[in-house]
């Protein structure tokens, strides 16, 4: 009788052996994966200046689109209709610049009347009682002088020559320049890539049906994927423009009812601010509590200002707006947090306008691609 021992030792070893390369295959595609993923988030980054406008005027279109379909009906043919409504969109912008301009070139010139008060405050508080500041800058002193000593070199008891105050205002006047015209190219770019892909109609939706594959099952799925995405961009802009309006609405009374100058106007300043996620919000309570401090001179009503206005907007745009949003594309808060401060570190400014709204799209292709699974679990709240 022969002793089954080896045979099963030797399939024991066979079955280790293949579970040793079904690991190691594991670990490279997951190696391969995580430098995929490395590869394009870097791409992404030196390929800024020309993916943000793309991706600025696809979720316009996605935006707009409605109200072309509107017209449609209407028996506007699309590319006039398209047109209409990006000529209105740009009408309506340029008409709220030019209605803000005097109220915001009276701001801007009393900007240094704001500082002026604002150092007046700060000498007086160190007069009456010397703050950390002051106690920080005596300390670093001391230290500077000590270690003079040590290195047996006398201490320097002047400071050193400051650079103009009016150099550095000019060379920030100038970067700012820059920045907003560059701003201003993307927004032009954005708008003309809107308008063709509106009047495409459903153009290129056929065409990537198409590219998806020959089977009836991935077109639908395609088809799918492509509804949906629509459906979350309407969705999310939507919830922020009722979020915007009722913020607006609620600083407006509140600066009301706190004496500030020109409330209406400060209104829809941070109504429009607090498009931009989190920073819009503390924009928005800095610029107003300046207002108020430059109105009436007092840091006090200034800061009151500011925490109503934080408290509004945080209250609305964090609380309302956060469950309207979840609602809509049932993301978890946490994961919309951080994928925000991510596309805030890879595009600055324009990361935290397009965070929210590529992260709906990754979430949607996610729910219906098997191998994207992890990251819609991630995703979904």
């Amino acid at each position: 009788m022969r002793n089954p021992k080896p045979v099963a030792v030797a399939s024991a070893a066979t079955g280790a052996q293949a579970s040793d390369a079904a690991h190691k295959l594991t670990v490279t595609e997951f190696a391969l994966v995580a430098t995929a993923v490395v590869v394009c988030i870097a791409g992404a980054r030196v390929a800024q200046p020309f993916l943000v406008p793309i991706v600025t005027g696809i979720l316009l279109s996605y935006t707009l689109r409605p109200l072309v379909s509107l017209l449609e009906r209407a028996r506007v043919p699309r590319f006039p209709a398209a047109a209409l409504i990006v000529a209105a969109l740009i009408s309506l912008i340029a008409a709220t610049a030019y209605t803000m301009r005097d109220d915001l070139n009276h701001w801007v010139a009393e900007l240094p009347v704001a500082a002026r008060k604002l150092r007046h405050a700060v000498a007086d508080s160190e007069h009456q009682s010397p703050g950390p500041m002051t106690h920080m800058k005596a300390a670093a002193a001391e230290l500077d002088k000590a270690a003079a000593e040590a290195a047996g070199r006398p201490a320097s008891t002047s400071a050193p020559p400051a650079v103009g105050v009016q150099a550095q205002l000019q060379d920030f006047l100038a970067r700012q320049s820059g920045q907003a015209l560059a701003v201003l190219t993307d927004i032009f770019i954005a708008l003309v890539l809107a308008l063709f892909l509106l009047a495409a109609g459903d153009t290129f939706r056929r065409k990537l049906a198409k590219i998806a594959g020959a089977s009836l099952a991935r077109r639908r799925v395609t088809v799918e994927i492509l509804d949906e995405i629509d459906g979350q961009i309407q969705a999310y802009m939507l919830t922020l423009l009722v979020a915007n309006i009722l913020i607006a609405l609620a600083a407006w009374g509140a600066l009301v009812a706190l004496g500030l100058a020109n409330a209406g106007i400060w209104a829809a300043v941070i109504g429009v601010v607090h498009i931009i996620p989190y920073v819009g919000t503390i924009v928005a309570a800095f610029g107003a509590g300046v207002a108020m401090f430059v109105q009436t001179g007092n840091p006090g009503d200034g800061i009151v200002v500011a925490g109503v206005v934080a408290a509004i907007a945080s209250c609305i745009g964090m609380g309302l707006a956060t469950w309207m949003q979840g609602r809509a594309a049932h993301m978890h808060p946490v994961a919309v947090f951080v994928g925000v401060l991510f596309f805030a570190w890879l595009w600055g400014g324009w990361g935290l306008l397009l965070g929210v709204p590529i992260l709906a799209v990754l979430k949607s292709i996610a729910d219906r691609v098997e191998a994207l699974q992890p990251v819609s679990e991630l995703l979904r709240s």
